[in-house]
């Protein structure tokens, strides 16, 4: 098996789960980095209700308000189940940088540029990462080792962490390459759509392809326990 379960460690309660491949330990991980249907569906509504807002009034105030609005009850809800807010959060953070922009400017469209410079950024850094063989995924197994360079001594696990990197790229550079001529021609309508559909739908598509990598191998984990 590739994670070792939690067993009871005495009356204080159980040791946390283990990893003995780097698969397991990625995917471990990127399960947690989603968060869930929930939590994709909470990072595409305050976009949906900032885009159908302005493409029917065609009021930049209106819309913003609509998108933070949206978000702002998103997290009510979550406070009052008591649940973790993090994504509804970070959703409010988007939303609430998109709205500087766009109320600054007077331009719906530009509520969409941070997210179109945000992803040239995230590109730009993880291709670097994978050239200087520093792939950011290498870190999500120092996360889970407690070493956060050990894994780079691994040849085999550095070859992997940098295709799965690359998987990583590719979602950032479609979302560049198509959203930011539309920004110029200024088509609120369809930044909001390809935003919508590029967002998690193309993450989901990454994250299958990883799995799918993640899949056919065996990479041992250092340090873990052998089986």
């Amino acid at each position: 098996m590739s994670e070792t379960e939690a067993k009871p460690a005495g009356p204080g309660g159980e040791r946390p789960v283990t990893y003995d491949t780097v698969e397991a330990a990625v995917r471990a991980q990127l399960a947690k980095a989603l968060g869930g249907v929930r939590g994709m569906l909470e990072a595409a509504v305050p976009t949906i209700a900032f885009t159908v807002t302005y493409v029917l009034t065609h009021q930049v105030r209106t819309a913003v308000i609509a998108g933070v609005a949206s978000a702002v009850l998103l997290l009510l809800v979550r406070l009052a189940q008591r649940s973790t807010p993090q994504f509804v959060l970070n959703s409010l953070v988007g939303i609430g940088i998109a709205a500087f922009f766009a109320l600054r400017s007077g331009r719906a469209e530009d509520a969409f540029l941070p997210g179109i410079l945000y992803n040239a950024a995230y590109a730009v850094g993880m291709i670097f990462s994978v050239l200087v063989r520093w792939p950011v995924v290498g870190f999500i197994i120092g996360s889970v080792t407690g070493d956060p360079t050990a894994w780079r001594s691994d040849p085999g696990i550095v070859k992997l962490c940098s295709r799965l990197t690359w998987i990583l790229v590719v979602p950032c550079l479609v979302r560049v390459a198509v959203q930011y001529p539309l920004y110029l021609a200024g088509q609120v309508g369809w930044l909001g759509a390809t935003k919508i559909f590029m967002g998690w739908p193309l993450q989901v598509a990454a994250l299958a392809a990883m799995v799918w990598v993640l899949a056919r191998g065996r990479t041992p984990l250092q340090g873990s326990p052998a089986t």
